[in-house]
């Protein structure tokens, strides 16, 4: 029998285990690709959002060899984690504790401290009906607070942290009509804060918590509405939204698309980009400072995540 074919066989199944063993176990980006990710519920409105900034960015960055820029969109923060570890992603947008979740499970690393209409850091408001009851955060042992949704920092991440950090535990209600254990806190996500402030008149819920700037917006607390609530207890300020980029990024790379970034604000023809890109208006060093309310973000986001969710 001539062993040739057995052998030109045992050849290839050799030759092809040594091009998978030599294969990157990602799929990365061509490294003249710069992609710009984001947690989104909504990826058309969002991907219109993102692209004229990301358009003006690359423009600039021929000299460290990036020609193109791409969008991609994750469903949620674990996809957007696991995008961050196969290099899918580049340079991340998000609120500042779903970007110091990224930074603790996936190795991102805080960039920018993002200023949107002016504002760079913002407090969460509780407030409750004036004739509910409530008038500390120790009064919602057995009642129910409505939260927006899981990626908000100021009206989830925050207040659950808080709330935990006081010995209270929480627990999900099936419906607005569902009753907490005796000792529980029920919450709920209204999904937006029309919705929470609707609930909180209505006596849907007992409470609700948003940022501050949400409880100035009278499209979202009708001055109807508020007429009748009380605030109870309000937190300290805390960044509003962060750029991070993947710890394994070309530090040439990060280095430019950081200096263009906070050379933005100044340059008229980022104007239109800044704006769109949800209503920034400059993108800040991270002081230390900073640094620190992060820390206290990450330690309550990593709670929440782990006790909650």
């Amino acid at each position: 029998m001539d062993p040739r074919p057995f052998l030109r066989w045992l050849t290839a199944c050799a030759l092809l285990a040594l091009l998978a063993a030599a294969s990157p176990g990602r799929a990365a980006e061509p490294r003249n690709v710069l992609v710009l990710g984001r947690i989104s519920d909504d990826p058309k409105a969002h991907y219109e959002q993102l692209k004229p900034l990301l358009d003006y960015v690359v423009a600039r960055m021929g000299d460290v060899g990036i020609t193109e820029g791409r969008v991609l969109m994750a469903r949620d923060a674990q996809q957007m984690q696991s995008y961050l570890r196969r290099g899918r992603v580049d340079w991340v947008t998000e609120t500042a504790s779903s970007a110091t979740l990224l930074q603790s499970r996936a190795g991102a690393q805080p960039m920018l401290l993002t200023e949107r209409n002016g504002v760079s850091h913002y407090h969460t408001v509780y407030f409750a009906r004036r004739d509910s009851g409530i008038s500390s955060l120790e009064d919602l042992r057995g009642r129910s607070v409505a939260f927006q949704n899981r990626q908000s920092t100021s009206a989830y991440f925050v207040p659950a942290g808080e709330l935990l950090s006081r010995g209270m535990k929480l627990e999900i209600l099936l419906s607005p009509r569902d009753q907490p254990e005796a000792g529980s806190v029920g919450y709920l996500f209204a999904r937006s804060e029309l919705n929470m402030s609707s609930w909180v008149h209505k006596r849907l819920v007992d409470a609700g918590a948003m940022s501050n700037l949400d409880w100035e917006n009278t499209r979202r607390v009708p001055s109807s509405f508020k007429q009748d609530f009380v605030i109870f207890r309000e937190t300290t300020p805390f960044p509003r939204a962060l750029e991070v980029v993947r710890g394994d990024l070309d530090p040439r790379v990060a280095a430019r698309l950081r200096e263009v970034l906070i050379e933005a604000s100044g340059d008229p023809a980022a104007a239109d980009a800044m704006r769109q890109f949800f209503n920034t208006t400059a993108f800040l060093p991270i002081e230390a400072g900073t640094r620190a309310e992060l820390d206290v973000l990450r330690a309550g986001a990593t709670r929440v995540t782990a006790e909650v969710e």
